[in-house]
């Protein structure tokens, strides 16, 4: 029986969704809610509450379009959705607006269930949560939640493929599921298949409602930038993930590549495939698990990696225009604190960006004070300020800009406030709040043309799908932050040991599955 949205994959249709709903004696009541943060634990930045997005009731349903009333998903079920948290990827979460956000989901909860019993949980979580003093802060907000909804209630997810799964995780998990694309083109689709699979089962009798789950760790830690689908072996590890997805006996697949950005025991590579059929699930996610081992020394980064002299010195040889360098380590999207200046200062004692010869953009720079100074200018106006390092200093100072307000932008939702202070042949974005610039409109707001500039930095890892488009040529600078992609600069003494890259030639791990017990059972122990 499928129970899919139009459009999910092959075996799910629209009619699908409504035959099994008629067959319900009820619309089951699913609740909705979750903390969704990816955290860097080397950027010394912290995520507090207040820089979370709070949604409650309708706007989390906003969200979707498979939550407009009217599409089979929604019709299918009561949903209750209750309040959710999502922020920009930052540093951890201090313990304390942890605490309070999981006792605002936790008294929501409490009050939901006062109207009546539920049936299921709709968990939206990215996965890489960290937390000061917690390991594991997604399976710690979904053990509190289980002591109140008690073990009888069906929980699914669809989680960002770079979030860790710890055991504990894949057995209160009863249907877990990821992204299959990165960049993650595919988001949307994964949070309506995960809501899909919940009704699925939610539909069948409470004695087969949950999937038996193969559990795979994998020792392989590595970032985004050299797992994208875009190339291999990660494109054909991912095309065989849905191909496992849609066998008899499957459920779903999903494979993890890990946050490698944090210093947890549970960071890593995990392959999970749920089902019916113990021994399909098993073998495909033993064999899945195998094939991305044997492929490990594969893994490239997605554009030529350079050190970022080596990448500017490219960049003003080449005839394409305009020519992108991803500011990899101080990439806001991944963790990064997005205010380190070690390559600003490089850019603007660059002699030909000094001396206008090479235009370029920077995009961009959180600074308050600056951005005010600059407002207080006016455009057109000289303005002479010290910028960014004002969270993460561990690289270099602020960087002073002795140049010309060129324009200034309001209302951006994240930025807040921007300005363009053009300093020689640098424009340099100045923004109230750290914002990653992937759009072409992001450049145009500003009165920037980003194709006609010369070279474009961005504080970014892979080029999200509009700026790939846009470079003429691009590279991936190896720049220090909080997500240095030189792993081992960084210095993991936390995660489980041995790991690829970091350690390599051993006896090859044991990557039989492990059937997880369901989560109305005991875990258990990791084998």
């Amino acid at each position: 029986m499928n129970f899919r949205g139009g459009g999910l994959d092959h075996r799910g249709t629209a009619a699908n969704l409504n035959m099994v709903a008629g067959m319900m004696e009820k619309k089951p009541r699913i609740l909705i809610t979750g903390i969704a943060l990816e955290a860097s634990t080397y950027s010394p930045a912290r995520t507090r509450m207040q820089d979370f997005v709070r949604r409650d009731g309708q706007e989390i349903l906003d969200q979707y379009p498979f939550f407009t009333p009217g599409h089979p998903v929604r019709e299918a079920a009561d949903w209750l959705p209750l309040v959710h948290f999502r922020s920009i990827p930052g540093g951890a979460v201090p313990s304390a607006d942890y605490a309070e956000m999981k006792r605002t989901i936790l008294t929501a909860v409490a009050d939901a269930l006062e109207e009546g019993p539920v049936d299921g949980l709709y968990f939206d979580i990215h996965g890489a949560m960290s937390v000061d003093g917690i390991d594991d802060p997604e399976a710690d907000l979904l053990l509190a939640l289980r002591g109140l909804l008690g073990p009888d209630v069906l929980v699914s997810s669809g989680m960002d493929l770079h979030g860790n799964v710890s055991w504990t995780l894949a057995h209160q998990l009863d249907i877990p599921s990821c992204y299959r694309m990165a960049p993650h083109e595919d988001w949307l689709e994964t949070k309506e298949r995960a809501a899909a699979n919940l009704l699925e089962r939610l539909a069948l009798p409470e004695a087969t409602r949950r999937p038996i789950k193969a559990w795979v760790p994998v020792p392989i830690l590595l970032p985004g930038e050299k797992t994208s689908t875009r190339l291999e072996p990660a494109k054909s590890l991912y095309e065989e993930v849905a191909v496992i997805a849609g066998l008899p006996g499957v459920l779903d697949a999903a494979l993890w590549i890990g946050y490698a950005w944090a210093d947890e025991p549970r960071n890593r590579a995990v392959v999970m495939v749920t089902g019916d059929d113990a021994d399909a699930v098993a073998r495909h996610a033993g064999g899945l698990a195998v094939d991305m081992w044997n492929r490990r020394d594969e893994f490239r980064f997605v554009a030529p990696s350079a050190p970022l002299a080596e990448c500017l010195a490219a960049a003003e040889a080449s005839t394409k225009r305009p020519y992108f360098i991803s500011d990899s380590g101080d990439n806001p999207t991944a963790g990064g604190a997005g205010d380190v200046t070690w390559t600003l200062h490089r850019l603007l004692e660059h002699p030909p960006i000094a001396a206008g010869t090479l235009q370029a953009i920077y995009a961009s720079i959180p600074d308050a004070g600056a951005l005010e100074a600059c407002i207080a200018a006016g455009v057109g106006g000289s303005v002479s300020v010290d910028v960014g390092a004002r969270v993460d200093t561990t690289q270099s100072g602020p960087a002073r800009l002795d140049g010309i307000v060129e324009h200034l932008a309001h209302g951006d939702p994240v930025a807040i406030d921007e300005a363009v202070i053009r300093v020689g042949g640098l424009r340099v974005i100045v923004t109230r709040r750290r914002k990653p610039y992937h759009l072409e409109s992001d450049f145009l707001r500003n009165g920037l043309d980003a194709r006609t500039a010369d070279v474009v930095v961005v504080k970014i890892g892979y080029l999200e799908p509009e700026l790939f488009a846009m470079a003429a040529d691009w590279m991936l600078a190896l720049t220090p932050g909080g997500v240095d992609q030189d792993l081992p600069r960084l210095g993991h003494h936390r995660i489980a040991r041995p790991m690829f890259p970091f350690d390599d030639g051993g006896a090859a791990p044991d990557l039989a599955a492990r059937l997880v017990p369901a989560s109305n059972q005991p875990a258990g122990v990791e084998r």
